[in-house]
């Protein structure tokens, strides 16, 4: 690659930029971490401790005058898309967290958009490099299960005050884009989508709980979970297949591993690696094995995206699977709000199960 890194900053530090986002981007050699938009003075403090560096930007306009070539957006949901369009028009190469836009038409503007302006455009699906997500590959590839037939998935959490930050837009926004698009990448296009939401009035309406039932093009059946009301969260993955299936507990250990302040930078080779106590068990009835669990890698999103900003690969999540995944979740709530199983037209899933 390049021998000159590419200079990008951050726009937002709350837990999404903070913990997800500015370690990676400090840790990557591809990247010059330039600083991060946030005019709260907590926000500066706190950058200014952890990343002494960095500077902090009181707007797009002041990051992309300091010499920014790129920036990551990890601000609440409903801004994504007006600041996406804003470092757009600025010329920034962007990534966008999660959930990409509020719907499908909104992020399907922001790629068209991107895509004018010969801008740069990837969105931050970090779970694509889940240690136990790369596991279920590995075994799928190997043909360990045979054919697979079913995927329960499931993202749950017991938080002590129940409910989904209003940040993250609801459980079906926040936990359920990652759950989506993981059964989009490893099954790829949906037929039918049915869906259930628990809506709260004391969260302003936000569903608090999910569930989403697909049947893929591909025959597989993926059944997907997402809580932060479960007092006791089931298994992350069982993948059924016709000679065996794969369970896994547990959520990967990357997040845990940024919050306690430890860094792609810090761990080296040990970064994203699982215990043995963690590993997940290849089960057949009675008899089954524990498998080795795949290293995490949320450590390649960066350089990836650097390398695509320099025309040296592609960027490492491609936005149009972003749109399939909103696509899908749009079809979830029609489904939950009219108590329906909705059929997906395939030609509104373009790009839906591309890997990474």
């Amino acid at each position: 690659m390049s021998s000159h890194p590419v200079r990008i900053g951050l726009v937002g530090y709350g837990f999404g930029g903070r913990y997800f986002h500015a370690p990676l981007l400090a840790s990557a050699p591809a990247c010059e971490f330039l600083g991060v938009v946030t005019r709260s003075p907590e926000r500066r403090t706190e950058l200014a401790g952890e990343h002494p560096g960095a500077r902090a930007f009181d707007s797009l306009a002041e990051l992309a005058a300091a010499g920014a070539e790129a920036v990551a957006i990890s601000t609440p949901f409903d801004t994504h898309a007006d600041l996406t369009r804003e470092a757009i028009g600025l010329g920034l190469a962007v990534v966008c967290d999660k959930p990409f836009a509020p719907g499908a038409a909104a992020a399907r503007e922001l790629v068209e958009l991107a895509r004018r302006e010969g801008v740069v455009l990837s969105t931050y699906q970090n779970r694509r490099w889940d240690s136990d997500l790369l596991t279920v590959r590995r075994l799928i590839a190997e043909g360990a299960l045979g054919r697979v037939m079913r995927m329960e998935s499931r993202f749950e959490r017991f938080a002590p005050q129940p409910g989904p930050p209003a940040a993250g837009g609801g459980t079906l926004l926040d936990f359920g884009t990652h759950l989506v698009d993981q059964a989009l990448l490893l099954f790829g296009p949906v037929d039918t989508v049915y869906g259930e939401l628990h809506a709260r009035k004391d969260l302003g309406g936000r569903d608090d709980e999910c569930f989403v039932a697909l049947t893929h093009a591909s025959g597989v059946r993926t059944q997907l979970w997402g809580s932060w009301a479960e007092g006791a969260p089931g298994a992350r993955f069982r993948i059924s297949g016709t000679t065996g299936s794969y369970v896994v507990g547990g959520m990967d250990g990357q997040e845990d591993a940024l919050v306690a302040g430890r860094s792609p930078a810090t761990e080296g080779d040990r970064w994203g690696e699982e215990p043995p106590e963690r590993w997940g068990r290849l089960l057949r009835g009675d008899s089954g094995e524990t498998v080795p669990t795949e290293r995490g890698r949320w450590d390649t999103y960066y350089p990836a995206f650097a390398a695509a900003v320099r025309g040296e690969g592609d960027v490492p999540v491609d936005p149009m699977d972003s749109v399939a995944g909103l696509v899908v979740l749009d079809a979830a709530r029609t489904s939950a709000a009219e108590h329906r199983v909705v059929t997906l037209p395939s030609a509104e899933q373009a790009g839906a199960g591309s890997a990474p």
